[in-house]
C-alpha cells in the first residue's frame, strides 16, 4: 500500500491540525512541504493536485482530500483507533460546533493571505493589522469557552481529544505567537496544556516538522 503524502506547510494552522489527526489515528505518513512564504502553493504542479492552492491536502487510499475537517472526517471513517468525532448524532454535532468555531469563524479572518490584503492592497499598518487579528481570535475564544464549558472534561467534550482540540491547539499557538492576551480564558488553556502533554499533538508542533 501507497504511504499517504501529506502537503504541508510547518506553521499552517490547517496543516497543523491535519497533522494532529494523522499521528492520533497512528497514520504512517510522508510529509511534502508546500513553501506558502514563497508561493510554493500557486505553482502550476501544486494547482494541478489542488486547485485551491492551500494546505493541507492528503493523498491516501487513491483519494486527494483537501480541508482538515474533510481530512479528520475520513480518517474518522477509514481509520481505527481514537474517535476524532463522537458516534452519537448530538455529539458530534457539537463537537462539530467547537471545531468550526476555529476552522470556521476565527481562522480564515486571520490566516496569512488575509493578513497579506490587509498589509498590501488594503496598506494596513502592522498595530491594524494586529488589531483585527485579537478581535476576531479573543470574540472566538469567549464563544467557545462559554460553549465548551457544561460538556469539557480534561479536553474540550469529555476526556479524550477530539476534533474540538485539534482545532484549538493550533489557534492557541498562533494566539500566542501574537501575543493575544489568554487568561481570560482558562478552560481553553488547561484543554490546551492536556492535548499539548500527549505525544500526537507535540509531535504535529511546528517546531517539531519545521523545515
Amino acid at each position: 500500500m501507497t504511504k499517504p503524502i501529506l502537503f504541508d506547510y510547518f506553521r499552517s494552522s490547517a496543516a497543523y491540525r491535519a497533522r494532529i489527526a494523522l499521528n492520533l489515528k497512528g497514520v504512517d505518513y510522508e510529509s511534502a512541504s508546500v513553501d506558502l512564504l514563497h508561493g510554493a502553493h500557486k505553482e502550476e504542479a501544486y494547482r494541478a493536485r489542488n486547485p485551491q492552492g492551500f494546505v493541507p491536502m492528503l493523498e491516501i487510499d487513491g483519494h486527494r482530500i483537501t480541508q482538515s475537517i474533510a481530512i479528520a472526517d475520513y480518517l474518522d471513517a477509514t481509520r481505527s483507533g481514537i474517535r476524532l468525532l463522537p458516534e452519537s448524532p448530538g455529539d458530534r454535532a457539537h463537537v462539530l460546533a467547537l471545531a468550526l468555531i476555529v476552522a470556521c469563524d476565527i481562522h480564515p479572518l486571520n490566516n496569512l493571505r488575509v493578513l497579506k490584503y490587509l498589509g498590501g492592497p488594503l496598506g494596513q499598518e502592522e498595530s491594524a493589522r494586529d488589531a483585527w487579528y485579537a478581535h476576531w481570535v479573543r470574540e472566538g475564544f469567549a464563544a467557545l469557552e462559554a460553549l465548551a464549558a457544561p460538556r469539557a472534561g480534561a479536553f474540550l467534550f469529555g476526556d479524550a481529544p477530539t476534533l474540538a482540540d485539534i482545532c484549538l491547539v493550533p489557534q492557541m499557538f498562533n494566539a500566542r505567537r501574537f501575543k493575544v492576551p489568554i487568561d481570560d480564558f482558562p478552560l481553553l488553556v488547561r484543554a490546551d496544556a492536556e492535548a499539548n502533554g500527549l505525544e500526537a499533538f507535540a509531535a504535529a508542533h511546528p517546531d517539531r516538522v519545521a523545515p
